[in-house]
């Protein structure tokens, strides 16, 4: 008699890179494999939803295509051969060749990178552990939030904000930056909320009629790179009709009177010419939030994904401050409540053994660093060999013409741990079978709200897949690494953090499931001042004291403007390349992360690039032609979807494909640039300019992996 398999629902929590950071329920079924996943309703901000591929999650922690064995190449770089060996034979490879490096061009020429396909402090941050303790170049992360974290905390002194389940008791909840259908479902869910239950407004302002777009009252469509234009209209209105709190500016600002005069001349009419919005459009959205005082403005991280977009952000946080929204439940400003933690991670990454004359390496700039490049290198060594976790860098960072000739060098050793034959693994030396976050334990805390909680491991992983911890320490062991976090359990290193910071111990932790950590809300809507000494919110910051948490400038922080204003340094469209691009989130995807499960691909159905259809029809561009987007970076070849819902001019192509699934195998950040905007660097996946031209569909014949079946086919050969 078949018995019916034993559903167990258990608690973890998302481990991907987004604000959202859900808690989780999971169907574990007969203690081996993992069922539906469903969001939490304990949580009060998770509220019981999550996105769609995370629901799914079944399909990709079962997937087919999962590594299982450690591979060495046995082929040219590039070219998918590999042959199996065990864990020791390849661990003995990855200490070898770090030693040589270490012995022929010094410990800097050894750079362990990493990022945030998981979230996780134990399994992510402790590759930094093995970095610090054998003084292997640091890593400048720039890839995500660089210049947004810079650019919030430039006003407020701080990376904290009122409590985003506030949106919730809103009268108008502003979505600015971000599309929150596709990568914050829980925004939405309290945003809806408050027009359900109050008759709040919801104001969408982005670059394309994206689906959030679509659920707003009142969508203002921009063109991308102009936000701080939007922002300083918006100021200029509410000064000029009497909706500044003037109390409030003088008890809590920096420059009021100076500010305001400032914005005399960024009228409407000013800002009009700059953004592509009508003059009424700004007018009535000034009119909105001057008139409700309960404001929420949640500012996302796409508007600062330009070479401008520390400036724009800090532009767009100025505007409860010029109303006095943060001085009400269900107003203010947020991006991110990343300071309220407190975490001390310095067991996790040997904090004590930190050696500040180390170079710290740009990640964005992986391309130039691996091709020689002396200023991308801070004049020192080259990098002979890495360790590649969390990340998949051949296909996400920017410049990738560069990137992939720098993978190409023979001289160059890299060892990837990955779940699944990414474009970076296929470039490896050396892969490493990783775990998934349901097979390992570890620590996580949320970005867009206030939540922490601890993953537990819930299923055995498949084959010969290790987690992190286990991988950094064999590799420590093999290299004469000593540090007494190497040698502990997970759960010791996450109970140990816990303690460090203040927080209880693990058991509280996991009696507790999550833990909110939102502060009072006096200090959470700086109403005893803000972060600053002098307590006063900044108009006019120092660009160079912004406390970011960076180590000094890196872009070109002189130039930027005294005040918030348009910042015209982005990459405006010339008449060799007469479009602007954005390379938006697509819905199903997660930067390359789900890009290989089957249902995500069916729903995302083919790289796309959306164009207007008065820009296309000049061109004889139709719907489903081939075109090619192409500037000095490069060119990449993908399909035309005419839409009327981007500005003319400007180009969106959704979603972070795999390069095999473009002919050519160029993926769409071939045309991504890795120079560092101001002040402290950043990626500006958002900030490009491009030529648009339609090709012979003979291109299709060119190679093309569109399918989970071709890939496996063209991937891998294993011996």
């Amino acid at each position: 008699m078949n018995q019916s398999p034993r559903v167990e629902r258990r608690p973890s929590v998302c481990p991907h890179d987004c604000p959202s950071t859900c808690s989780l329920d999971v169907e574990v079924i007969d203690g081996r494999s993992i069922g539906r996943v469903h969001g939490a309703r304990s949580n009060t901000y998770t509220a019981g939803v999550i996105c769609a591929k995370v629901a799914r999650y079944a399909e990709r922690i079962h997937h087919p295509d999962r590594l299982l064995h450690p591979l060495r190449r046995i082929g040219p770089k590039g070219s998918g051969a590999f042959e199996r060996v065990s864990w020791d034979e390849a661990l003995d490879i990855v200490a070898a060749k770090f030693l040589e490096a270490e012995r022929d061009f010094g410990s800097a020429s050894v750079w362990p990178y990493y990022y945030a396909g998981t979230m996780g402090y134990v399994m992510r941050d402790g590759i930094n552990r093995l970095r610090n303790v054998k003084k292997y170049s640091g890593q400048y992360s720039t890839i995500c939030t660089a210049t947004s974290y810079t650019g919030f905390v430039a006003g407020t002194g701080r990376l904290a904000g009122p409590d985003p389940r506030e949106m919730a008791v809103s009268d108008c909840v502003v979505i600015w930056g971000t599309n929150a259908v596709h990568t914050q479902v829980n925004v939405m869910t309290h945003a809806l909320r408050a027009r359900k239950e109050r008759g709040a407004k919801i104001v969408v302002v982005d670059i394309y009629m994206n689906a959030t777009m679509k659920q707003a009252d009142m969508a203002l469509l921009v063109k991308p790179g102009t936000d701080g234009a939007l922002a300083c209209a918006v100021m200029h209105v509410l000064f000029r009709d009497g909706y500044a709190d003037r109390a409030y500016l003088a008890r809590y600002t920096d420059r009021p009177q100076e500010f305001e005069a400032h914005l005399k001349s960024r009228t409407p009419q000013w800002a009009a010419a700059i953004t592509g919005l009508s003059v009424d459009e700004i007018e009535a959205f000034a009119r909105l939030v001057g008139e409700r005082k309960r404001t929420y403005f949640r500012l996302g991280f796409g508007f600062a994904r330009q070479r401008n977009g520390s400036i724009n952000m800090h532009a767009a946080s100025c505007i409860p401050a010029v109303t006095g929204a943060w001085q009400h439940e269900g107003g203010g400003a947020f991006h991110s409540n990343s300071a309220i933690y407190h975490w001390n991670k310095g067991l996790i990454e040997a904090h004590e053994t930190v050696d500040t004359s180390i170079r710290r390496l740009d990640q964005s700039q992986i391309g130039r660093i691996l091709t020689g490049d002396p200023d991308a290198l801070l004049h020192g060594p080259p990098v002979k060999a890495m360790l590649i976790q969390n990340t998949n860098p051949v296909s996400v960072a920017p410049e990738q013409e560069l990137v992939k000739r720098g993978f190409s060098r023979e001289d160059l050793f890299v060892c990837v741990h990955e779940q699944f034959m990414t474009e970076t693994a296929r470039m490896a030396d050396i892969v490493l079978p990783a775990t998934m976050f349901m097979e390992h334990d570890d620590l996580y805390s949320a970005g867009g709200h206030q939540h922490f909680q601890v993953g537990p491991k819930l299923i055995e992983p498949p084959g010969e897949c290790r987690n992190n911890h286990e991988v950094i320490h064999a590799i420590a062991q093999r290299v004469g690494a000593a540090h007494r976090a190497f040698d502990m359990e997970p759960r010791a290193l996450i109970d140990g953090t816990l303690k460090d910071s203040g927080w209880g111990s693990l058991a509280d932790l996991e009696a507790r499931v999550h833990v909110d950590a939102q502060p009072p809300f006096r200090e959470a809507h700086y109403l005893d001042g803000f972060a600053y000494p002098d307590g006063k919110f900044r108009f006019m910051p120092d660009w160079t004291k912004v406390p970011s948490g960076n180590n000094g400038p890196m872009g070109p922080w002189t130039a930027i403007p005294s005040f918030p204003d348009h910042w015209a340094v982005i990459e405006e469209a010339t008449g060799e390349h007469p479009f602007r691009l954005a390379t938006s989130p697509a819905r199903q995807f997660l930067n390359s992360t789900f890009n290989e499960t089957p249902t995500s691909r069916e729903k995302e159905g083919r790289p796309e690039v959306m164009i207007h259809p008065l820009d296309a029809g000049p061109l004889g561009i139709g719907d489903g032609d081939w075109v090619q987007l192409k500037n000095h970076r490069g060119d990449v070849y993908l399909r035309a979807r005419l839409f009327d819902g981007v500005r003319r001019g400007v180009l969106i192509a959704e979603g972070l494909w795999p390069n095999e699934a473009h002919p050519h195998g160029r993926g769409i950040n071939t045309l991504t640039g890795a120079d560092q905007p101001a002040p402290y660097g950043g990626a500006a996946f958002h900030d490009n300019r491009v030529a648009l031209a339609k090709v012979d569909p003979a291109i299709a014949s060119a190679p093309s992996l569109s399918s989970a079946a071709d890939k496996r086919a063209a991937e891998a050969i294993v011996v």
